[in-house]
């Protein structure tokens, strides 16, 4: 039921949970996207007799989860998008690693390139790839693995899972970027925990939280940090 994962909404803007398991988007598996769900609801919720205008203004890789925002109106999509290309929008992830990071907390900054037959990125030098940062922080730490505040400054493809991979602290379930197995269900430890940006149409600061999916590890570190 997307009625229990709605984080936020408005007349211009719904924000809803993404679990691991759901796409944003349609692609080549048929899986009912997201953004689909979403204008399902607001189809039944308002009694809409036509077809449900449902923006997608970003999106977050299918093993990932946390939130996602959609457009209700063509206004707030535009002025959403502007918003995003102009680096307005900060958004903040929680990851779980096994390796500590070295230092405590820094900034990365590679040149990737997306491989489109692996939907991978790699890095590469500076006349190819496209220039990636973020900053992270380990801000706590269990027996076996570390919970890391990350802050992306751009928005490449799979930019953090590759970027912590580099660094010698892939995430945990990762496969594609080093980590040594997978989890049951599909998901890596990579969790999109908040968002904040202006309003595009009231120009209030807007500031949206998610708590990760249930699980113990999450639980753990939810618990640590509360």
């Amino acid at each position: 039921m997307i009625e229990t994962r709605i984080l936020y909404e408005d007349n211009h803007l719904i924000a809803v949970e993404k679990l691991p398991s759901d796409i944003v988007q349609g692609d080549k598996t048929k899986d009912k996207p997201l953004s689909e769900m979403v204008k399902s609801h607001l189809k039944e919720k308002y009694n809409k007799p036509g077809n449900v205008f449902c923006g997608v203004i970003h999106r977050i890789d299918r093993p990932v989860s946390g939130i996602v925002i959609f457009a209700k109106t063509s206004k707030a999509l535009a002025r959403m998008n502007k918003l995003f290309q102009e680096k307005k929008v900060q958004k903040t992830y929680w990851a779980v690693v096994k390796n500590k990071p070295k230092p405590n907390k820094g900034t990365l900054e590679h040149f990737l390139l997306k491989n489109q037959k692996q939907n991978k990125s790699y890095p590469v030098d500076q006349s190819r790839g496209k220039i990636s940062s973020l900053t992270y922080e380990c801000i706590f730490s269990s027996d076996r693995y570390h919970l890391l505040k990350v802050t992306p400054h751009t928005g490449r493809h799979h930019q953090i899972r590759c970027q912590l991979s580099l660094m010698g602290s892939p995430i945990k379930g990762d496969l594609k970027y080093g980590f040594d197995r997978s989890n049951k269900d599909g998901s890596i430890h990579l969790h999109a925990v908040q968002i904040e940006f202006e309003h595009p149409i009231s120009k209030q600061p807007i500031k949206i939280e998610c708590s990760p999916p249930k699980d113990k590890l999450w639980d753990f570190f939810s618990a640590a940090n509360l």
